[in-house]
């Protein structure tokens, strides 16, 4: 696996991603179970057009086959394919009140270069959740944590780490469509569907006063590099819950570059010990995909 990686991280970007969508293609053929999910996912959330689907494949194979190539390649290397920045003026401002700042990158685009540009301008702790092949740990660790970027274990312990980075006027990066454990998030609609949602972020800016900013790291065609697009949470409606609130701004995000979503996750699983919500036909303890 390891040697597999360090192939991949060999190879030019255009050849990463253009093997990435081939194998995609070839996988998601073959694996059933992956299919209907993202199938299932698209519909509910209004796509049909089998280009879209074609699309969605096809980018989802190249943001899999980018993580080791990101995580080899010099940092310098990577931060230079950020082609552009639209409204890097959040960023300036947020800094400027000292507060800290939260970055919510969802499984959308190249999530994995966002924190290597972030760490440019500002030390940034990124939480992570270790993953199923145990061998791939010390390259995960490896290559996000190089430079201004640290670390944080989706724990107990991390969630202190990401404090005291917000308290020191730093910045931290989640990805806020990932499933937390039970005890650390609530059922919440997600594309018309309920989808148990993390809770951390609002209380990180609740005990910090942290900035939330929202950053989609585009895929640009025929491997030309990356644009980032960082937005504001939209205001929150009258009644409307936190993580309802986090999941309706992770839509509009989506919706912008809905091909280049991980529709494949199994973002709607039911984690072990939590009660499924009402009118949830999902078995509890059901597992899927992750990152």
């Amino acid at each position: 696996m390891l040697f597999l990686c360090r192939l991949v991280a060999a190879l030019p970007l255009a050849a990463v991603q253009s093997l990435g969508a081939l194998l995609a293609r070839i996988a998601f053929a073959c694996a059933g179970g992956e299919r209907r999910r993202l199938d299932e996912n698209l519909r509910r959330a209004g796509y049909f057009d089998p280009a879209m689907r074609r699309a969605v494949i096809e980018e989802s194979g190249k943001t899999l086959l980018e993580l080791p190539w990101i995580w080899l390649r010099p940092q310098e290397e990577v931060v230079k394919l950020v082609r552009e920045v639209v409204n890097p003026e959040l960023f300036l401002q947020a800094k400027e009140r000292g507060k800290g700042i939260v970055f919510l990158t969802p499984h959308l685009g190249c999530f994995e270069a966002s924190a290597q540009f972030a760490a440019l301008h500002s030390p940034i702790t990124v939480m992570y959740r270790p993953p199923r092949q145990r061998v791939l740990e010390p390259l995960l660790r490896a290559g996000r944590a190089r430079g201004n970027i640290r670390i944080a274990t989706a724990d107990r312990k991390g969630v202190f780490t990401l404090l005291r980075a917000l308290r020191n006027g730093e910045t931290v990066g989640i990805l806020p469509d990932q499933v937390p454990s039970r005890g650390e998030g609530e059922w919440a609609d997600f594309f018309g569907r309920p989808a148990y949602t993390m809770a951390l972020a609002s209380r990180l800016v609740d005990a910090t006063g942290a900035v939330v900013i929202l950053a989609l790291c585009e895929r640009l065609p025929r491997a030309a590099g990356y644009r980032i697009h960082l937005t504001t949470l939209p205001e929150r409606e009258p009644g409307e819950s936190a993580a309802r609130h986090l999941n309706r701004a992770l839509e509009g995000l989506i919706r912008q570059k809905p091909e280049q979503y991980l529709w494949s996750y199994n973002r709607y699983k039911v984690p072990p010990g939590v009660a499924p919500p009402a009118a949830s036909t999902t078995p509890a303890g059901t597992d899927g995909g992750g990152a």
